[in-house]
């Protein structure tokens, strides 16, 4: 684990913060019924657009299940292994309820998708860092919305719900715990009053190297280009290009 140099502000929140490692090996240990009570139930004070509380978690123990899931996330293993699967879901349906109550009919729009998105990731990261303040370990499953039709089935999803990402939660095991790898450097990443646009190049080649070298630690022999040359063969060419209708066809829009 990573050890931060302490500013005389810190807490024990942003050492937790600072921490973070992405867990995919976990014990066989279960995790207390209580405990993920207590996780879930302090993330539902997360803050949300307008009281909007757009987003619903669905917890996921059953072995079959998560087998099932980890087929549509693209094969992940650490979704069957884990003790718990969360995912984690944007959720516009009680608001069309609320709406009806009123003979009125929920706008479905381009706002009301990002709202629920976001609200959905800010009470995911508040489930993240309450369990890491268990000692309990997670990653998060970006590859749910390979298949989100089929996730939303498999889940008993009303229309109007849909995985933003999901949740693998379990402790951590010590013998397979990863080393921390790095960030893109501070400079890039926050600015003071306006935003930098001066050519980051140099920068994201440092980072490359670093990166690179923190994978060569690990006997991945990565090129020089570990980060912008991932991105590029990433993000080069559009990504679930289907998403769009398929969230509409799970009730959402993005006019």
């Amino acid at each position: 684990m990573t050890t931060h140099t302490n500013t005389g502000y810190s807490t024990a929140v942003t050492e937790t913060l600072k921490n973070h490692i992405s867990i995919r090996r976990y014990t066989d240990e279960h995790i207390p019924d209580e405990m993920l009570n207590e996780i879930l139930n302090s993330a539902r004070r997360s803050p949300t657009s307008s009281n909007m509380q757009a987003y619903s978690f669905v917890v996921v123990r059953n072995p079959e299940t998560k087998k099932q899931l980890a087929v549509l996330a693209g094969n992940q293993k650490h979704i069957e292994t884990c003790d718990v699967f969360i995912a984690i879901c944007a959720d516009i349906n009680r608001l069309e309820k609320a709406c009806e109550l009123h003979g009125e009919i929920l706008g479905r729009n381009l706002e009301n998708l990002l709202v629920a998105t976001v609200d959905a990731s800010l009470a995911g990261m508040s489930v993240a860092t309450a369990a890491e303040s268990f000692g309990l370990g997670y990653v998060m499953i970006g590859g749910m919305r390979n298949q989100p039709k089929e996730a939303a089935e498999l889940l008993g999803f009303p229309n109007g719900v849909y995985v933003v990402y999901g949740m693998c939660l379990g402790y951590p095991d010590p013998d397979h715990y990863p080393q921390q790898k790095p960030r893109l450097p501070e400079d890039l990443m926050i600015h003071y009053e306006k935003y930098d646009t001066s050519d980051p190049t140099k920068k994201l080649q440092a980072h490359d190297k670093e990166l690179a070298e923190h994978y060569s630690s690990l006997g991945r022999n990565l090129d020089d280009h570990a980060w912008t040359g991932v991105v590029a063969n990433k993000f080069g060419t559009p990504r679930r290009p289907e998403l769009r209708e398929t969230l509409e066809d799970l009730g959402f829009s993005a006019e």
